[in-house]
């Protein structure tokens, strides 16, 4: 229970980053340190990765719902490890899209 709590806690925490963006009026960093590109329209830049966070919020919640039902050193803690990697190469790959999508 408290691990499934703390998990989302993190992907509450990913959502917020999402209405970060959303609401931004300046185009948002993507990855850490790295420089904000230049868009061509920051609106529509910001709200599509405000979009990418919170999908990538909601998976990353319903990945964490077997932790509510898993007793502890299962093996099915695996699903959502492998999970958890397979979205967030995901996340990368559909900001790649975003970016080409709006850059100038």
């Amino acid at each position: 229970m408290i691990g499934f709590i703390i998990w989302s806690l993190i992907a509450l925490l990913i959502a917020g980053i999402g209405i970060i963006s959303w609401r931004s009026k300046k185009a948002v960093g993507f990855f850490t340190g790295a420089k904000a590109p230049e868009v061509k329209d920051v609106k529509k830049y910001n709200h599509a990765v405000a979009v990418l966070w919170w999908v990538y919020a909601l998976l990353l919640e319903a990945l964490g719902i077997p932790l509510l039902f898993l007793k502890q050193n299962s093996a099915g803690f695996i699903l959502p490890v492998f999970g958890v990697v397979a979205i967030t190469i995901a996340l990368a790959v559909t900001y790649t899209f975003i970016l080409s999508k709006h850059s100038k």
